[in-house]
């Protein structure tokens, strides 16, 4: 830019972009990015804040163009290095991206933000050692740069360090913990003594998370707890007051009662200050249950629908299309099960609700599923179905930890990429769910056929096996 106490005509416009980023406004801004190169196309400042723009929207391909145009104007812009690097890993062009992050940390070795996401990188490529080393050398940088502490929890957690794992598990969500903390009338819990205390245990981020966590309840309980409440998503409400410990189920589209509680802690907070390591992970399994009721009005559905004499399998094959790994994790296509079609002696259900739950309406030919989600109001209702099942056989996503938690068998398909913690690493069975859950993995990138091959074979083992009484659990 212009060393002039006067802007140039394109400088004006990049100036007022800029503010208009900050102010979250991003057409406008990207109107001032264009008008600032239409002035001054040689403009590298202009070019790697429109890719940046246009990367958020989701325009890759001409996000790149920007950058590279930018870069080859300027290449000693390091953030823009860092920047093309994201876009890169995203598209799993490994070799590229791992070039843009180190030209990144050449320009700006002390750079806490260019050393993360080469660790993210590393990770990603299962070069765990480098990847650790770089969150570390990140964290030595800025003690507080809460993205390296996130990224290294992850880490630890798949392997299973718990120690440490915890612990720089409590930088995620930072912001949103504070607001909550100006607002609450109690302070956090860090794990002081609850002989005779209450406690209010916070929603988390996913269904999946607040069903895996709340086990921790009974346990706080058991610790001495007086009263424990909890607050969760809508659709867990009716489930999760199904467990024991706690005294008070409250959804956060409710206005909490003025009751004074003397702490408060988000649910997966709870194992660091419960030190909790894999040879001490609370598994008492069930740990939630079917409403009786329920689960005689889905007993009697299912006889009318097929009371044959087949093993009864529950399927689900996508997540939630927003988060930010799920198009490694969730299938293609219900076609993708097909070849379970062949297993004879079972009969498959759609537990698939949301995305995906229309490809149930029509599945595959030689797939016949019996889709009842139009049923299903809520978990409490996907919980009264699973508990008339004999497996399920889901993606990483909620079910599996419901299916889990009720004690229902119940096989996960995962993805060879970006695998989540919680499943650990090369595992085949999960210390979450013990004696319940089966893990089958990606041996490849995609490779879901390869999985459903597997499974294909599993299942033909389970329907020759006797069938078991099913029921409320």
């Amino acid at each position: 830019m212009s060393m002039n106490s006067e802007p140039t005509p394109a400088e004006a416009f990049f100036l007022e972009g800029n503010r208009l980023l900050a102010a979250s406004e991003c057409r406008a801004a990207e109107a001032c990015f264009r008008e600032a190169l239409a002035l001054a196309p040689d403009f590298a400042e202009a070019h790697a804040n429109l890719g940046m723009l246009l990367d958020q929207e989701g325009m890759a391909a001409e996000a790149e163009r920007q950058y590279r145009l930018a870069l080859a104007l300027n290449p000693r812009l390091g953030h823009t290095h860092s920047n093309l690097g994201v876009l890169l890993a995203n598209q799993k062009r490994f070799e590229e991206a791992e070039s843009a992050y180190l030209s990144a940390i050449e320009l700006e070795p002390d750079s806490p933000a260019a050393w993360s996401n080469l660790g993210v990188l590393q990770a990603c490529r299962k070069q765990e050692r480098e990847a650790e080393e770089s969150y570390r050398t990140a964290l030595r940088l800025d003690p507080d740069y809460h993205r390296a502490s996130f990224n290294l929890s992850y880490l630890l957690l798949r392997q299973g360090r718990f120690d440490e794992g915890w612990s720089l598990l409590e930088s995620r969500n930072r912001r949103w913990f504070a607001r909550l903390e100006e607002h609450l009338p109690c302070p956090r819990w860090r794990g002081e003594d609850l002989q005779g205390r209450s406690l209010l245990i916070g929603l988390e981020a996913g269904h999946g998370d607040m069903i895996q966590f709340c086990r921790y309840a009974p346990l706080l309980k058991d610790r001495g707890a007086a009263r424990i409440t909890l607050v969760c998503h809508v659709a867990l409400k009716d489930l999760l007051k199904t467990l024991d410990g706690v005294d008070t189920v409250i959804s956060f589209d409710e206005i909490l009662p003025d009751d004074a509680w003397d702490f408060w802690t988000p649910a997966m907070s709870i194992p660091c200050y419960c030190r909790t390591r894999l040879d001490s992970i609370p598994a008492r399994i069930p740990y939630l249950h079917a409403d009786p009721g329920l689960a005689e009005q889905w007993a009697a559905m299912l006889e009318r629908e097929w009371a044959g004499p087949e093993m009864r399998i529950g399927l689900a094959w996508k997540g939630n299309p927003h988060f930010e790994n799920d198009g490694d994790r969730s299938l293609p296509h219900l076609k993708t099960l097909e070849p379970l079609g062949a297993v004879a002696g079972v009969r498959f259900f759609s537990l698939q609700k949301g995305a995906g739950e229309e490809e149930a309406a029509q599945p595959p030919a030689g797939l016949p599923v019996v889709n009842l989600m139009r049923h299903i109001a809520g978990f409490a209702d996907t919980a009264a179905l699973v508990a008339n099942l004999d497996l399920v056989i889901t993606v990483d996503t909620a079910v599996a930890h419901l299916a889990g938690a009720l004690g229902t068998e119940c096989w996960v398909l995962l993805p060879e990429y970006r695998t989540d913690w919680r499943w650990l690493t090369g595992r085949t069975d999960s210390p979450w769910y013990p004696g319940v859950m089966r893990l089958f993995r990606q041996p490849r990138v995609g490779d879901w056929e390869t999985v459903v091959a597997e499974v294909g074979e599993a299942l033909r083992l389970f329907a020759a096996r006797p069938r078991s009484p099913r029921g409320t659990r």
